[in-house]
């Protein structure tokens, strides 16, 4: 039977958070799940960045992951949010690249319809659902650590039907696989 490691991560520039599920075939259980914390501080853009890269980093060597799985960044109206925030996936997707990870990414809403069936469900409703489906208690961490989660367990919902997002070795093969996105 198959064992794998899949890190989840919700990235952000104030909260990154994290969870790390363990698959066994077709049941998972609940391994770890955190935030980096990193707030208002009065510290350089690219200080959260290292910061982040760094946890990340280390989260890897230590769970010795099989896949990464990240929330892309939501279309939002601020253009400078929107681009710190992309920063921060780039750098979490780069800890995991190093490593020789294949990345998978996932739309907000994708992970919420994944884990409660409902695209538009609450922080709260994702949180409840997961105590459901792992052996995880919310108030054991901030909602940001079970977004994070939540990422992780909408990989594992998705099998291994998707292609890494880094997976595509030339321009050929992705309008081959993505014919409806390319006019």
């Amino acid at each position: 039977m198959e064992v794998r490691t899949i890190l989840g991560i919700d990235p952000g520039t104030s909260i990154t958070g994290y969870g790390i599920i363990r698959c066994k075939g077709k049941k998972m259980s609940f391994l770890n799940a955190g935030v980096l914390q990193l707030g208002k501080q009065k510290v350089p853009h690219t200080e959260k960045l290292r910061r982040i890269f760094l946890r990340i980093s280390g989260l890897i060597d230590e769970y010795q992951p099989d896949e990464l799985a990240i929330e892309a960044p939501f279309h939002g109206k601020n253009v400078q949010s929107m681009l710190k925030l992309g920063r921060a996936q780039g750098v979490a997707m780069a800890a995991g690249l190093v490593k020789g990870l294949p990345i998978y990414e996932y739309a907000p809403r994708k992970v919420k319809m994944a884990v409660t069936g409902r695209g538009t469900a609450s922080k709260e409703q994702v949180a409840a659902m997961l105590e459901q489906l792992l052996d995880f208690k919310r108030e054991d961490a901030l909602l940001d650590a079970s977004d994070g989660l939540a990422v992780a367990v909408c990989h594992f919902f998705q099998g291994n039907v998707l292609t890494p997002a880094s997976g595509y070795k030339s321009w050929a093969a992705f309008v081959q696989n993505n014919p409806g996105r390319v006019k």
